[in-house]
């Protein structure tokens, strides 16, 4: 029996255990659950039972009346949702060297599935407008707050100046409602980027508030040429038969896994096609803009080629079969269709029942291609050609002398929890008896949907200094290589995947688990799989006051998140060289 199937029977088991020997910590603490799933909260919105997916879990003893313990939100909740105005599909907005954009964040109306919700959106579009700018440009944005919550904007990915880097309390002040700040961009790096929130993005850019950035090379043949150039922005969003599913107002909910959705989104919407000639080579901008799901990518049977990730393009082109992207991260992708008919989008996963102990195979459809008629340019013959960057490896040859160092920081992702759930408890005692490396969908939504930050605080340690998340300061200078050795602890109470994000600065991955990577690409975001350890190597080039942490919008608001302090060569100590 296999250690998964023996922890789902196990779970099994201990549920039919007699009431009293329920230790007294797990019913001291059932005393002050609530237990009223009609109980009103933040002006009569309800908590009702959390979404199970279509899955067939049991529901356990003594959870069936539990709510978490903050209250129930939702912006816009109980307004006409006629009064707002309907959103519309993004649009690509160029602009050359010093211009102006004026950008607000406002509720709008969006229809999902032949359904209207209040949303939120940039420049009232979903996703918000495309910036497409050359490298080495600098361009202004005029941003203004016209939500009901308090904002910032944050330009992931961008070696931009520190006081534009959009963090509340560190490097600006909150964007109150009906206030605007000025933000200066500039693009250093070519590639794909993105904008959001980092304030309650579990909830705002869940709602809508994120778009992407377009650095264009200043170089001929930087890329391959193809036929058409396609952003593809991945999401997901949590609704039962009621509508949206509420989000937690003082707190996040969902704090153990992250707020996976039920509904799939490509550009903001169901049912997104894309109609090309058969023959043509697509280029894909991808996106993951998800508060925690991780998607796996295919493109029923097209042939796929990886170019570029995060930063960079990568040292050599190449072939894969589906594309593995966690939140924030981006990769560029080739495909070439070389057949009339229609393609269908996919995120291909195996889903574990955490209950059963069993895997449950699950595809979703996330938009479909539809090839025609013949492609006016036959690019197919460049397609085939993996290419050797040499840009690229000659970028990375200035670092390789740091590869195998020491690490200047050594830091360990884990979690502390208080008050949890007795239920959630019981089974998190079995659940890592077998882990899964990704936590690719939602096996114990119930449990997870009580969970809040307050109760279950994620960690990163710094095992060198015992300090953990915001007491953790390293302080770096400007020309320093720094080290950084990243374990995702097994052992904790609820091991899962972590998107790792460092601000301001790029890095590359030299090891994953010891073995040095082969094909490296300069970037902002990885993943950091449980049991595994990542070695990134920073490129610090970028004063300020920064910060780095887990991409699971629920982690983030939970604690998972440390602050560095870059200063100019001299002001400080030298923390990498």
């Amino acid at each position: 029996m296999n250690a998964l199937r023996f922890a789902g029977l196990l779970v099994m088991a201990m549920l039919l255990l007699p009431a009293h020997q329920i230790q007294a910590q797990e019913m001291d603490h059932s005393m002050h659950m609530h237990h009223n799933h009609a109980m009103p909260m933040s002006d009569s919105l309800v908590w009702r039972m959390a979404p199970m997916d279509g899955m067939t879990m049991p529901m356990m003893p003594g959870m069936m009346d539990d709510i978490p313990d903050v209250g129930a939100f939702l912006p816009g909740f109980g307004m006409d949702v006629s009064m707002y105005p309907e959103a519309k599909p993004s649009e690509i907005i160029d602009m050359a060297d010093g211009d102006t954009l004026h950008m607000d964040a406002s509720l709008v109306r969006r229809t999902i599935d032949g359904r209207e919700y209040v949303m939120m959106a940039y420049g009232g579009m979903y996703p918000g407008p495309l910036i497409r700018a050359d490298r080495g440009s600098k361009v202004i944005v005029e941003f203004t707050n016209n939500i009901d919550m308090p904002t910032t904007v944050h330009w992931h990915g961008l070696r931009l100046d520190n006081a534009f880097d959009g963090i509340p309390g560190l490097t600006q002040d909150p964007v109150e409602t009906g206030e605007s700040f000025t933000y200066e961009l500039k693009f250093p790096d070519t590639g794909m980027y993105w904008y959001h929130p980092h304030m309650r993005e579990d909830v705002q850019q869940d709602l809508g508030l994120y778009g992407n950035m377009l650095v264009d090379p200043t170089e001929e043949g930087y890329y391959a040429p193809v036929n058409r150039e396609v952003p593809l922005i991945l999401d997901d969003i949590l609704v039962d038969a009621n509508g949206l599913f509420p989000y937690g107002e003082e707190a996040p909910t969902h704090a153990l896994m992250g707020r996976f959705g039920n509904v799939m989104l490509v550009n903001g919407i169901t049912d997104y096609n894309l109609d090309i000639q058969a023959g043509d080579v697509v280029r894909f901008y991808l996106t993951n803009v998800a508060n925690t799901r991780t998607f796996n990518v295919t493109f029923d049977g097209a042939r796929i080629k990886v170019i570029a990730d995060d930063v960079s393009k990568l040292e050599r082109e190449q072939f894969v079969s589906s594309v593995i992207i966690a939140p924030a991260e981006r990769y560029i992708v080739d495909v070439y269709f070389d057949e009339a008919r229609t393609y269908t989008i996919t995120n291909a996963i195996q889903a574990i029942d955490h209950f059963r102990g069993i895997f449950v195979p699950e595809i979703h459809q996330l938009g479909t291609v539809t090839a025609s008629g013949k492609a006016s340019e036959d690019y197919a013959e460049a397609f085939a050609e993996a290419r050797t960057n040499e840009d690229t490896i000659a970028d990375i040859d200035g670092f390789r002398r740091y590869f195998d160092k020491a690490p200047d920081h050594n830091l360990r992702l884990t979690i502390e929890t208080k008050d949890l759930h007795p239920m959630t408890m019981r089974m998190m005692e079995v659940d890592t008896l077998y882990f899964p490396p990704i936590e690719w969908s939602e096996g114990m939504p119930m449990m997870n949907w009580l969970s809040t930050g307050d109760e279950a605080r994620w960690v990163l340690l710094d095992e060198d200094t015992g300090k953990k998340s915001m007491d953790i300061n390293w302080q770096w200078e400007v020309g320093d290589v720094v080290k950084i050795r990243v374990f995702n602890d097994p052992s904790s109470f609820h091991p899962m995947n972590h998107p790792f994000h460092v601000h301001g600065q790029r890095f590359v991955v030299t090891h994953i688990d010891g073995v040095e990577n082969r094909n490296m690409g300069w970037k902002d975001t990885t993943i950091i799989p449980v049991g595994s350890t990542i070695d990134i190597l920073v490129d610090v080039t970028n004063p300020g006051k920064w910060m780095a942490h887990c991409h699971i919008a629920e982690h983030l608001h939970a604690g998972m998140m440390l602050g560095f302090e870059v200063r100019e060569r001299g002001a400080g100590p030298q923390a990498g060289r």
